[in-house]
């Protein structure tokens, strides 16, 4: 290794800045949020340390470097666009054995600053010896994403009981071991989620019972309307932990493609009058396999609380005291709408928007076709391809202008995406002639006429 990585703790520790400008500023940020105490010296201030400097936040010595000023200090850092003053910085630290950092100059410096992630008291460090910087802000940016800021809460838990668990574990072998299943059981979800409390009652009756079968958890997520780079952070990350995936047919094969490789997949798939599992059925399963201990990923094409029966499902899990949580999804009528250019609202066209299903129940859409038929109201018509001679027909005899448009999109936000426009009149004829398949959306009112000009894909 070039560098020898290590965590310093600066707390009400002595520390040295010589340099005044804005790259100053930036490390004095760095070493206060370490709880460093950090004097300043330069013969001139920028603007904003000026403003620390009235705020308390750092103290100043208006002067040049001089050797005299490193006594006392545990770190220096040369922040001064003087190659000589950073040089000289740096031999004067490494003769009195003190910690020195001239910024963009490895050569004069005895330790560099990482990227760093903070999720305190989870604190992760990425360098790259000084040499590209870039590259490491640019690593950092990609891992901010991906890891949750509740893992700094579930770092911080585990470390006020870490102590309690050494006491009702005193094999180490075993606390590795429980620690791992806890790591991968439902806890963390429950800390990021929030409920903290709750994880904590949970971890310690796992301390105090580490030989019971771990309660599984469900997680409903909204795998949004087809493209896989619109999925949450949230979701993907439950895709890659999952024991157990049941997912439908709304579900795109590219985002199955992201769930972990060894996870059993089990498809429930749902196409107009022929479901794979009844919904009962789901629900009996999604319970049995929570029972079992298992992590289980209930994937639902767009969100799953807009007609996807997702409140029918947690009701089930609900009433046997199953852990769940739900994670949005992008619904299909707003992934449609912007990758077809269509807003579903505008000030000139349409003041409102209603979402309907055109799913039959009991052999009929029943609608309130009355209050649909507004012209200033855009109707967004979920599942409505195989109905859609019947919508259209019921819209105008209650009122809907025959020649009201309709944006018919196909396969939304996926490169298969087909969107085509015609109108009430001629709404399923032209599905026919076009060979429209589901999944397929029904966008109905003025706002379609604004397709041509903000079509963008």
């Amino acid at each position: 290794m070039d560098y020898f990585p290590l965590f310093l703790n600066l707390k009400q520790q002595a520390c040295l800045i010589v340099g005044g400008g804005e790259i100053a500023v930036r490390k004095l940020r760095l070493l206060r949020s370490a709880g460093a105490d950090v004097t300043v010296v330069s013969p001139e201030l920028c603007d904003e340390m000026h403003d620390l400097v009235r705020s308390g936040e750092v103290r100043w010595q208006p002067a040049q470097f001089s050797i005299t000023q490193i006594t006392g200090q545990r770190l220096v850092i040369a922040a001064t666009d003087q190659a000589s003053v950073n040089q000289a910085v740096f031999s004067a630290c490494e003769a009195a054995g003190i910690l020195v950092n001239a910024v963009d100059d490895p050569s004069h410096s005895r330790f560099i600053t990482p990227a760093i992630i903070d999720r305190a008291p989870l604190t992760i460090a990425i360098s790259t010896g000084g040499g590209v910087p870039v590259l490491a802000r640019h690593l950092r940016a990609q891992l901010e994403a991906l890891i949750p800021h509740g893992w700094g809460n579930l770092a911080q838990l585990g470390s006020e009981l870490r102590q309690y668990c050494k006491e009702k574990m005193p094999d180490p072998a075993q606390r590795r071991e429980f620690w791992e299943a806890v790591l991968a059981g439902p806890i963390p979800d429950q800390v990021f989620s929030g409920q903290i409390e709750h994880a904590r009652a949970q971890l310690i009756a796992a301390i105090d019972h580490p030989e019971t079968t771990p309660s599984g958890a469900v997680y409903l997520v909204g795998s949004g309307p087809g493209n896989p780079d619109l999925l949450t952070f949230r979701a993907l990350r439950l895709m890659q932990q999952a024991d157990v995936v049941l997912y439908d047919n709304l579900v795109s094969a590219e985002i199955m493609e992201m769930v972990r490789r060894d996870a059993e997949r089990i498809y429930v798939g749902k196409k107009s009058n022929n479901h794979a599992l009844p919904q009962e059925e789901i629900n009996q399963l999604l319970v049995r396999l929570a029972l079992e201990g298992k992590k289980v990923l209930r994937l639902k094409g767009g969100d799953p609380f807009i007609f996807g029966r997702g409140g029918e499902e947690i009701e089930e899990l609900a009433q046997h005291g199953i852990a769940f949580e739900v994670v949005p999804g992008i619904t299909s009528a707003a992934g449609a709408s912007c990758y077809a250019g269509i807003p579903l609202t505008h000030r000139d066209y349409a003041q409102s928007v209603t979402f309907v299903t055109g799913h039959r129940k009991d052999g009929e859409v029943d609608l309130d076709w009355p209050r649909l038929v507004n012209p200033s109201e855009t109707v967004v018509v979920y599942m409505g391809v195989a109905q859609a001679g019947y919508i259209a027909e019921q819209l105008m005899s209650h009122g809907r202008d025959q020649h009201t448009l309709v944006a018919i999109i196909e396969r939304a936000t996926t490169a298969q995406q087909r969107v085509v426009t015609t109108t009430l009149i001629e709404l399923a004829e032209r599905i026919e002639q076009e060979g429209i398949k589901p999944p397929a959306l029904l966008i109905i009112g003025d706002v379609v006429q604004l397709h041509d000009k903000l079509k963008w894909c």
